[in-house]
């Protein structure tokens, strides 16, 4: 799994590009895309939290920092990172 832990600023926006039900998870950045592949089937939201816990993993921060921004029935993907677990955005 690739490190992220430089890239964890509060407020930061994540964009990533999944892959679910791959044959083996993990997480790299290429050419500055982040892509992830989790095991995890796309049902009920399954590869969007698998998705969530290894980004959260590379960056080094608990998963209930990361927001999920609008786009949760795609591969591309857009997390915000909040200041403090479980903060309300005013945003």
């Amino acid at each position: 799994m690739t490190d992220l832990s430089h890239l964890a600023q509060p407020g930061a926006n994540f964009a990533v590009r999944g892959k679910p039900g791959a044959r083996r998870a993990g997480v790299e950045l290429t050419e500055g895309v982040i892509r992830i592949s989790v095991t995890a089937p796309p049902e009920d939201g399954r590869a969007t939290e698998a998705a969530r816990a290894a980004l959260a993993a590379s960056l080094g921060v608990a998963k209930t920092r990361l927001t999920l921004v609008p786009g949760t029935k795609s591969r591309d993907k857009l997390f915000r990172l909040d200041d403090q677990p479980g903060a309300l955005s005013m945003r």
